[in-house]
Parts: C-alpha cells; structure tokens; sequence
C-alpha cells in the first residue's frame, strides 16, 4: 500500500457516517481543481480521531467547506479508488442554507444553486457563500452567473 501526506479544500458531499470502529467516521469530499464541474473530484475519507468524527457526525453538514489533511492511501489494487485518511480538519465555510431539510444543493462551477421543489426560483451563491441573486427558475440560472461573472469578473 502506497500513502502520501495530502492538504485539500473540498466541500461535504454526503453527510457523514459513523465508521465501522468507535470513534471513527466516513464522508466524501468534492473537489474542484478547475473551475469547470465535469472536473470535480468525489474523495472518498475516513477518520480515526474520535474528535474529528464527532464533529462530523454531529456539527457538519452536507455542502459545508472544508479543509482537511491526512494521508492518502492507495491499495495495492489499482481498481480499489484512493483513499484519505483525515487527522486534521479545519470548516472554512459553513453551507449557504443550514436549512436543507426538503433542497438539495447543486454545483456550477464556482458557484452553489439550491433546489427547493416548493418553488421554481433557485437561490445562487459563489463557492465562499457569497449571494449571487435569485434565478427565476433553473433555466436561468446560467444567465444570472453570467451576468455576475460580468459584472464582478470570473473570480465571483
């Protein structure tokens, strides 16, 4: 098994589970080394610090920023994906909505949309929480990033 000391910034993907030892807990990271979503990465991770995996079973949430080092681990079946062993965990954002309960949140590039089936308008935000605007439907969604992309650059 082949393991390297890794530092990435990614957002919760699924809300985390408890491991298969006390203690220990599992999630996934969503990782965008580009500013295009077909290049985000889904990291699978696990904890062993009982402290980290309280925290994430009971103060994260799906959607939060995060900052987290560890080791990543390669089995030595290359079919097996790579895992990340976190010791280090730092929220550097919490989710644009804490509310979740019936949305569901969706990425774009840089930016975060949140999907409520009560209503048609989808709220949008950059990466680092801030407000965007509210697009009538998901079909203007693209219009209202390019308008801010316009308006405020490419940076959000």
């Amino acid at each position: 098994m082949d393991t390297k000391p890794l530092t990435i910034d990614g957002f919760l993907y699924t809300v985390p589970a408890p491991g298969d030892d006390p203690g220990t807990a599992r999630f996934q990271l969503v990782v965008s080394p580009t500013d295009d979503a077909t290049d985000d990465v889904v990291w699978p991770c696990t904890t062993n610090d009982p402290r980290i995996a309280y925290a994430l079973l009971t103060e994260i949430q799906a959607g939060d920023l995060l900052h987290v080092s560890g080791f990543l681990s390669q089995l030595d079946d290359p079919a097996q994906p790579a895992r990340l062993t976190v010791d280090d965990l730092e929220v550097l954002a919490p989710a644009p909505v804490r509310a979740l309960q019936e949305m569901v949140l969706d990425r774009y590039g840089d930016y975060v949309v949140v999907f409520d089936a009560d209503t048609q308008a989808v709220p949008v935000f950059t990466a680092g929480g801030q407000w965007v605007g509210m697009a009538e439907s998901p079909d203007a969604i693209g219009t209202l990033i390019e308008i801010h992309e316009q308006a405020n650059g490419s940076d959000g």
